[in-house]
């Protein structure tokens, strides 16, 4: 089933690409968010009438969390690994959030440049509970970049 023009995307379908390569499908992403700086000024026409003017300013560095089962992906275990340990030359990737169709094709990413992982929280273990292990991983990124 692909996607009719005018149709939503639905929020069930998305993974974590690191450095190109899919490494990880998630259970949640909050946060991610695209911000930037505006600018204000004022300044008088010809006609004497005072006008304000707004603009784009840089824009804001960010983060987002994700939500995945606790796996042992090699890949993201590594990534998260070097971030804590502050191997930076190593621990900043370029990510991305990829939402994909009913049939797995990308229809939308969230590039998150330079991003690296900024905190690490695990699911509560708990004796006689049956349930799955899941952690929940902050990513700073310097960029975002939506396509």
């Amino acid at each position: 089933m692909s996607l009719q023009p005018g149709d939503a995307l639905t929020s069930h379908n998305f993974g974590l690409q690191i450095d190109g390569v899919m490494v990880e499908y998630l259970a949640e992403v909050s946060g991610l968010s695209l911000e930037q700086d505006v600018i204000e000024y004022q300044q008088v026409s010809a006609q004497g009438v005072p006008v304000v003017k707004k603009m784009p300013g840089v824009q804001k560095a960010g983060t987002c969390t994700v939500v995945r089962g606790m796996t042992q992906s090699t890949a993201f275990n590594e990534w998260i690994t070097q971030s804590v340990r502050g191997e930076m030359s190593s621990a900043r990737k370029n990510a991305t959030i990829m939402v994909m169709d009913y049939q797995n094709n990308p229809v939308k990413r969230y590039n998150m440049r330079n991003a690296w992982c900024s905190k690490v929280d695990t699911s509560t273990v708990k004796a006689g509970e049956a349930s799955a292990l899941s952690e929940t991983v902050t990513i700073t990124f310097e960029e975002l970049v939506i396509e």
